[in-house]
């Protein structure tokens, strides 16, 4: 099959056109160089024969949400979006000379770059799920290099809000790096199967190939789709690559959604602890909190590193705590003579000294204690007591109190073994299908962390009236 010639470059006003950078099906990327402020800009231009209504409307939605996102130091920059005379929508980017599409598979990275580009990539998936948004097709190839050499992910088009993400979508595959359940048409999308998806990332960016190729085998997508089903991640073969990291990609692969890492935070801070186990500096991953977080957080224990106004939680760091020397006894000569002075300045000098040392201690001990009971208080994840279940015409309808959750948290549910997209509404209806027999539980999730899930409410569809 023969590829499609790019289509005629849009006359833009403020913009000259410099070269093609690429085609996909639905759109053409050009070079193109921005007059006021002088920069050169990527633009991605609908395909004239694919624009309609829907299709304008996906558009437009790609361009709100990544400029919602665009802030993230780890996702690519939208200028501006509009529409060329000719009816072209497109979208006005930061220009990235080169993608990890390329390079990973010409030349093996190294371990401390993939462990940088994982927690960095990772990051950003967090803080667009934060937002309530699923990017859906992370890959390689989605991520870019800035001229300043940062990863940043790329290509939203295809993204979707969390909870909106059906059963029923539609959506191109990269299969490759889809998780079983995407493939299976289960879902479109959920943060469990990002989890996989960033997986498969790190994984490829390590071997230099996806996961579950054969080289020169048989590597179409139904025989891809296969090996994936079956999700037997073989070890990256690479001797530079710790157990615990080989450990951290095959849960993130697991074929049940609920064995993964539960966010894309946690499976940050499984890169982080093995950039730590190797000695290397710890890679930071921006993610936005709140504003009391960033007021009130402080490096005391090193309970919290904090960072470019974001707090990170530490992970093994912490084992490595930085010796602090006593200070300096102080001797009765010392006491006596205050150094030269004389004997009362001495005395005085010495009293005031001590004041300020037991002061110092005094609101060291205080600070100490706020900072113990605001992590101790910030880990006491609520728990949901019960769940109720109601059976009517949509499904089978299950809901719960609010345990006193806070405005960061979430509700993880759990169908039948299957984690459900992160929500803040206290019920959620279910279309059980064909199976006489739905189960749910609740879990609240806090920064990364779940905690104790729900009794489990079980519904028996064969008895239960309509």
């Amino acid at each position: 099959m023969s590829r499609r010639l790019p289509s005629t470059p849009p006359t833009l006003p403020g913009f000259a056109f410099v070269r093609v950078l690429g085609s996909g099906g639905f759109a053409d990327v050009f070079l193109y160089e921005q007059n006021m402020p002088r920069r050169l800009v990527a633009v991605k231009v609908l395909l004239a024969e694919v624009v309609n209504d829907e299709v304008r409307q996906m558009f437009q939605a790609e361009a709100n949400l990544m400029a919602q996102l665009s802030s993230h130091p780890a996702i690519l920059t939208v200028f501006q979006a509009s529409v060329a005379a000719d009816g072209r929508p497109y979208l006005v980017m930061e220009y990235c000379a080169s993608t990890l599409g390329r390079r990973y598979r010409v030349e093996p990275l190294p371990l401390s770059e993939v462990l940088s580009i994982g927690v960095r990539i990772a990051g950003a998936v967090e803080s667009a799920h934060r937002q309530g948004v699923l990017h859906r097709d992370i890959k390689p190839s989605n991520i870019l290099t800035t001229a300043y050499g940062h990863p940043v992910l790329s290509d939203f088009g295809i993204a979707a809000t969390v909870g909106e993400a059906t059963r029923t979508d539609s959506i191109g595959l990269s299969v490759p790096w889809s998780a079983p359940e995407v493939l299976r048409d289960e879902v479109s999308g959920t943060v469990a199967s990002e989890v996989w998806s960033l997986g498969a990332t790190v994984y490829s960016l390590l071997v230099g190939r996806s996961p579950f190729e054969i080289p020169d085998g048989d590597n179409g997508s139904a025989a891809l789709g296969q090996r994936i089903e079956r999700a037997k991640l073989p070890p990256t073969g690479r001797t530079d690559v710790p157990p615990d990291l080989e450990r951290a990609l095959a849960k993130a692969m697991r074929r049940r959604p609920a064995e993964r890492q539960a966010s894309a935070l946690e499976f940050v801070r499984d890169l982080q602890a093995v950039e730590d186990d190797l000695g290397l500096r710890q890679t930071p991953v921006d993610v936005e909190v709140e504003e009391w977080a960033v007021a009130t957080a402080s490096d005391v224990d090193e309970r919290t590193r904090v960072g470019g106004g974001h707090a990170i939680p530490a992970t093994r760091g912490a084992r490595r705590r930085r010796r602090v020397s006593p200070p300096a006894a102080v001797t009765p000569e010392a006491r006596s003579t205050g150094s030269g002075l004389g004997a009362g300045e001495g005395r005085a000098t010495s009293r005031l000294a001590w004041g300020i040392a037991a002061g110092a201690v005094l609101l060291a001990g205080l600070v100490t204690a706020a900072a113990a009971f605001i992590v101790l208080s910030a880990g006491a994840i609520p728990t949901v007591a019960e769940v109720r279940s109601e059976v009517g015409p949509g499904g089978v309808t299950f809901s719960w109190d609010d345990p006193g959750i806070a405005s960061g948290d979430a509700y993880l549910v759990n169908i039948d073994g299957v984690d459900e997209p992160a929500r803040r509404e206290s019920t959620i209806v279910v279309d059980p299908g064909p199976s006489d027999r739905v189960c749910a539980s609740v879990r609240v999730s806090r920064d990364g962390r779940t905690g104790s899930a729900s009794p489990e409410e079980c519904v028996d569809l064969g008895s239960a009236a309509p």
